[in-house]
């Protein structure tokens, strides 16, 4: 998948306090070692390690229904403790889960244990069935593997607040706001005019410096890592740009400093303490989860800049798992078309299956959270406009950091040339 990027991935929200304990179980049960294949009707449990909620409860209850001898246990950890664990297990060779979820911004860095998963095209799997730019960082370095299956993607929009755009003199029609800010500085431009001219000035413009820097640093061609693993935080202006563009922005106000997904920023949903977010497809469980005490309606439109992706995620089978044949069956079942298009309609994950996007029931469809907007054609369109970057290990806990230093900005606890050589060092820290 197109970008590397950062930080709390999809549908991110913590768990941490178990994340341990769930992991250690699920190390018990899943033993590991035996290579997996069950007698034709063998009453068997599934385990599935996710890192947050992939809208599946009611999947497995259709595929425990199609297979009645299948049960299917879902474990979920934070995104870190998933991913060292995950690490830690593949590394001892047992403890693994049947099926493990790997985030974007991190399956670079299985890639060298891409030997330890299951070769889904020796399980009837074809590429085809996703653009290569999501299949290449879940496939082994020579491309004769894959050992990721796509979930969703991001597919990059803007979200915004119509009431407060009206109150604040600017236009409300989305194709009137998409041509107000058809780049960045264009729509920090519109920023300004916000702030001059809403009514209402506890209102700031958008809700996070992290979150501004994520969407913006995901169009450049390169990002963290250029194409032969390197990494190019120093060396790509890019970076440094987007990472001026959002402090910038920082300084004049803009941001209303809350650090995203965390109960204070659902709190900035519920309690409208912004007007604008960049919004990939998966973040639309936040609008849902908290509309604004206020009555004021969310809608979406294409996002300044162009095409963009944050976020998506795969599906693996650990050669350690204990039924990974069945294992197999499942993760193809979970990410085929029609499953795909059900969590889109119903959840709103985007799916990375590329057929799908031209499919009328996604490329049609409308979301009335969003007030009927065209969210099918216009996340379609933008996972089609994408730039694929190159992806590097450690790209996440980049992101992360980088996103950390704005924040401490937003905190006025340093700034921006400080933050930045902190997020510097962090990365050195990061990458060795």
């Amino acid at each position: 998948m197109p970008v590397s990027l950062p930080r709390t991935g999809p549908r991110g929200r913590l768990l941490a306090g178990a994340a341990l304990l769930v992991l250690a179980l699920t190390a018990c049960s899943s033993g590991g070692g035996s290579s997996a294949e069950d007698a034709p009707d063998a009453k068997i449990t599934l385990t599935v390690n996710l890192f947050s909620d992939f809208g599946y409860a009611d999947l497995y209850k259709q595929y425990e229904q199609l297979h009645p001898n299948i049960t299917v246990k879902e474990n979920r950890a934070d995104l870190g403790a998933h991913h060292q664990n995950l690490h830690a297990h593949l590394l001892a060779g047992s403890g693994t889960a049947d099926v493990e979820a790997i985030e974007i911004g991190q399956v670079a860095g299985f890639q060298p244990d891409a030997g330890k998963f299951l070769n889904f095209l020796d399980y009837g799997v074809s590429k085809d069935q996703w653009v290569p730019s999501k299949t290449a960082p879940a496939s082994s370095a020579d491309g004769k593997a894959l050992f990721g299956l796509g979930t969703d993607m991001g597919g990059m929009a803007l979200c915004y607040r119509s009431d407060l755009f009206k109150a604040a003199g600017l236009p409300t029609d989305r194709e009137q706001v998409a041509a107000l800010m058809k780049d960045w500085p264009s729509y920090l431009t519109a920023g300004k005019q916000f702030l001059a001219n809403s009514p209402n000035k506890d209102v700031r413009w958008f809700d996070s410096g992290g979150n501004l820097f994520s969407a913006v640093v995901a169009q450049a061609p390169v990002g963290f890592y250029d194409a032969s693993g390197k990494v190019v935080v120093t060396e790509n202006p890019a970076v440094k740009q987007s990472f001026d563009l959002v402090a910038g922005a920082i300084k004049d106000g803009e941001s209303a400093g809350i650090q995203a997904f965390t109960p204070a920023w659902d709190t900035g949903f519920q309690k409208s303490q912004f007007a604008t977010v960049a919004c990939p497809a998966w973040m639309s469980y936040e609008f849902k989860g908290n509309p604004p005490a206020d009555g004021g309606k969310w809608d979406l439109t294409r996002v300044p800049g162009g095409g963009g992706n944050w976020g998506g995620s795969y599906l693996t089978v650990p050669k350690s798992g204990k039924h990974t044949k069945a294992a197999a069956e499942l993760a193809k079942w979970l990410t085929a078309p029609e499953q795909e298009a059900k969590l889109f309609k119903d959840k709103g994950y985007f799916p990375s299956d590329q057929a799908l996007w031209t499919q009328p029931d996604i490329a049609e469809h409308t979301d009335p959270l969003f007030n009927n907007a065209p969210t099918g054609k216009i996340f379609s369109q933008s996972a089609r406009d994408l730039n694929p970057q190159p992806l590097g290990a450690h790209g996440a806990e980049i992101g992360t950091a980088l996103g950390n230093a704005l924040t401490a900005v937003e905190q006025g606890k340093t700034d921006a040339d400080g933050a930045w050589k902190q997020a510097l060092k962090d990365i050195d820290n990061i990458v060795g």
